[in-house]
Order: C-alpha cells, then structure tokens, then sequence
C-alpha cells in the first residue's frame, strides 16, 4: 500500500490509523493493544500489534515486530529513510532498538510520561550521547490511542 510521500498532519494520521488498526487486532487477541507500522517511501513495510502473549516473549512489542518485517522487506538492519508510527510512545526497549537500527522517524499517538523513553519520562531516541538521534512527533490521534487502551483495561478490570 503506497501513500504520498509527505511529513503533513494528513499522512501521519493516514499511518496512524493503520498502527490503530494493528492495535485493535491485538486487543481482539487480548494483547494489550498497541499497534505499530514501519514506512519507507510511502509504503506499508512492516506492521504489527503487540503480540507479548501470544509468543510468550517479552520482546514481542508491535514496534520490534514491525521493525522486523522492515529489516526483511529493506534486506539490511539500517533504517535509514523508515518512519515508524505507533499508538503510544515507545518504552525503553523499543526506543533503544529504533536507535541502534538508525530509524529516521518515529511518531507516536499517546504519550507515555511513566515510561515513555522519546521525550516523556527518558528521551533515548533524543538522547545526544547515542550515534543516532531519532526525530520525533507525538499526539498524532492521542484522543484515539487513549480510547483503545483505557477501553482493553476496563474490560480487563472487570474480569
């Protein structure tokens, strides 16, 4: 799936409703529901929701997985020209992996100041000490991203 090349407001939230659609699946799956997408050009190179449970991994984040599919699809682990969108601000882990690939985007729906590590409670992919710095864009869709993760915990507090 191609999309205009662009960084306007329109193609993030283009891409951010495909995160939120992976995201979806994972809440249907009873995965905590966030979803992530990689992009390279204006294509779709790699997507997932978090899938934790079901590979019984830690490791298992959408943004890993996402970043997976694109390493493939790119046939290297740099990450040069990838933007990669996901429905909350990424943790420490995944902020760290975005780094170490060289990812040139990551943007994010709901921010995270608990753990949040791309500017809300650490700034890793700011981080000047590192060899890449990731550019950052938050609350693409925030009201959205909120609304599918506090729903998956209602409904988990209520079992």
């Amino acid at each position: 799936m191609t999309f205009e090349i662009s960084n306007s407001i329109e193609t993030d939230e283009t891409f951010m409703r495909k995160a939120l659609e992976f995201a979806q699946k994972a809440a249907d799956a009873g995965e905590v529901p966030i979803g992530a997408v990689a992009v390279l050009n204006g294509e779709i190179i790699g997507g997932s929701g978090n899938r934790v449970e079901e590979n019984k991994t830690a490791i298992a984040h959408a943004e890993i997985l996402a970043m997976e599919e694109a390493a493939k699809f790119i046939g290297d682990w740099r990450m040069d020209h990838v933007t990669i969108y996901v429905t909350k601000e990424p943790c420490a882990m995944c902020a760290g992996a975005m780094v170490n690939a060289r990812v040139e985007r990551v943007v994010y729906g709901l921010p995270d100041p608990r753990s949040g590590c791309a500017g809300g409670a650490l700034d890793i992919t700011g981080f000047s000490g590192m060899l890449h710095q990731v550019k950052t864009t938050g609350g693409i869709l925030e009201d959205e991203c909120r609304n599918l993760i506090q729903d998956f915990f209602r409904k988990v507090r209520k079992k």
